[in-house]
């Protein structure tokens, strides 16, 4: 941005992309078997959120109206409410001068702020938040570049991370900017005192929720709408603020950690742990109970484990018991025998593969449960195995158009050629996941061919099989 106020990031003490919904590139949010437009476009939708579809404007509860009902019954004082105003006001005036992707972006983050404020969840806890999500769109928006979907920001003079949702301007990325503090930690000594500035940041964002403070996301994502809060967020604040106490042995901040237990104790909509046979599970979002994604499972509890360990809180260890508990069973159901799950019957990218190797080989470390270890054990051995492809369709009938069959053991593209003699018939290749899956092959002569097989995996590993088709004349009645 003009005057050095904001920079596009590239923060070597950020974690690797593969931990948070990205936009474009965001994971599913569907059981298996579901029929689900993410999945099919590999991609996940993040909802836009206009004024007009917020909420009804009839008896609509205003912001000015909510902060002047907050300043009477004592719950900020007549400044903050001055200073909460002329934020709102002059957020107003910037959009009315604005055109294009600015004025619509700027305009998005005004109508979630109008939303949540029409649905009564406006508190004092998060002000802080939502104005500074609203003070800082209007920085960006007023003379920052237009951003590419899923870009990451940060300002001058502030460590927070901020990130780019099309159609809802940019968005405090709770989970990036506690991934951050986690890495200036693994940093070294001489990076405590950024810890100890990006966690004075994140602190006073964290709102009253469940019983307890949580820091939640205030945008809308597939069908979430905001406030929603995330185990793997949390989970990730509750290891940061451990972490800044190891480095400052000031021990307030495990005291802030144990407040942030709240959502890790109630179910979903206001927490996120759901109950189950053998113990809890974490979830991802609060808004999609009946998603399992492992890989935010495992970083919940590696959190819980670390604040547990270090504090010696017994609230933190009955957490984790029943987390743990409940993931060593799960755990197996997430191996394919040749690649790692995302979610039941979704097939991880490479990159989260290797995040949920190395979540399971963190938590071998920690527990020694054998389900991690060996479990981590073939995960690593995936990334060099090579895929098993079997072709499966060897007959048809001449002159008709047929699917030839074939069997995959994991995520890879595929590549078949078809071949008369020397003369090639049909050559062609997609990505495919696990599983039965198939080539449409023309209307061909009778006759013997040869087909050619080929998958490489997402680590690269790559098999061949060689086969034949043989087309024989159709039968007449």
């Amino acid at each position: 941005m003009p005057g050095g106020r904001a920079r596009v990031v590239n923060d070597r003490y950020l974690p690797a992309d593969a931990d948070w919904p990205v936009p474009g590139g965001a994971r599913p949010l569907v059981p298996a078997g579901a029929d689900s437009p993410l999945r099919n476009a590999s991609r996940a939708r993040v909802s836009g959120v206009t004024a007009s579809a917020a909420v009804s404007h009839r008896a609509r509860l205003t912001v000015p109206r909510r902060l002047s009902q907050l300043q009477r019954a004592g719950s900020i004082t007549p400044a903050q409410e001055r200073g909460y105003l002329s934020s709102w006001r002059a957020a107003g005036r910037t959009h009315g001068r604005l055109h294009g992707t600015r004025r619509s972006e700027l305009g998005a983050v005004i109508a979630t702020l109008e939303a949540i404020t029409a649905r009564h969840q406006l508190t004092e806890s998060r002000l802080p938040a939502l104005f500074l999500t609203l003070k800082r769109n209007v920085q960006w928006w007023k003379a920052g570049p237009l951003l590419a979907s899923g870009t990451r920001v940060e300002f001058s003079g502030s460590q927070l991370v901020w990130e780019y949702y099309p159609g809802q301007g940019i968005e405090l990325q709770v989970l990036g900017s506690f991934g951050k503090a986690d890495g200036l930690y693994s940093a070294g000594r001489t990076h405590y005192g950024r810890l100890r500035s990006l966690l004075g940041e994140l602190i006073p964002l964290a709102v009253h929720r469940a019983g307890g403070l949580a820091w939640e996301y205030y945008f809308s994502f597939d069908d979430g709408r905001p406030p929603w809060v995330s185990a793997m967020a949390q989970g990730t604040a509750l290891e940061a603020l451990t972490r800044a106490y190891r480095a400052t042995d000031e021990a307030s901040y495990l005291t802030l950690a144990h407040q942030a237990l709240g959502i890790l104790r109630r179910r979903p909509g206001a927490g996120v742990a759901v109950p189950e046979r053998k113990g809890t599970r974490f979830l991802q979002y609060s808004f999609a109970p009946h998603v399992d994604i492992i890989n935010a499972f495992l970083q919940t509890l590696i959190g819980l484990y670390d604040y547990a360990h270090y504090s010696g809180d017994r609230v933190a260890w009955r957490l984790f018991a029943a987390g743990n508990a409940e993931a060593e069973g799960e755990v197996p159901h997430f191996d394919t025998s040749a690649w790692s799950l995302y979610q039941p019957g979704l097939e991880d990218d490479l990159s989260y593969h290797e995040l949920v190797t190395g979540f399971l080989d963190e938590l071998c470390s920690r527990v020694g449960a054998t389900v991690y270890c060996k479990t981590a054990q073939h995960f690593h051995a995936y990334l060099h195995t090579p895929p098993r492809i079997t072709q499966l369709t060897r007959r048809g009938t001449a002159r008709r158009r047929l699917v030839l069959r074939f069997r995959l053991s994991k995520v890879s593209h595929v590549g078949i050629v078809i071949l008369r003699g020397s003369h090639t018939m049909l050559s062609t290749s997609a990505q495919f996941p696990y599983g039965g899956h198939g080539f449409s092959v023309p209307a061909l002569r009778r006759g013997t061919y040869t087909v050619h097989l080929a998958a490489t995996d997402l680590a690269g590993n790559f098999h061949r099989v060689v086969g034949s088709l043989v087309l024989a004349p159709r039968h007449k009645a």
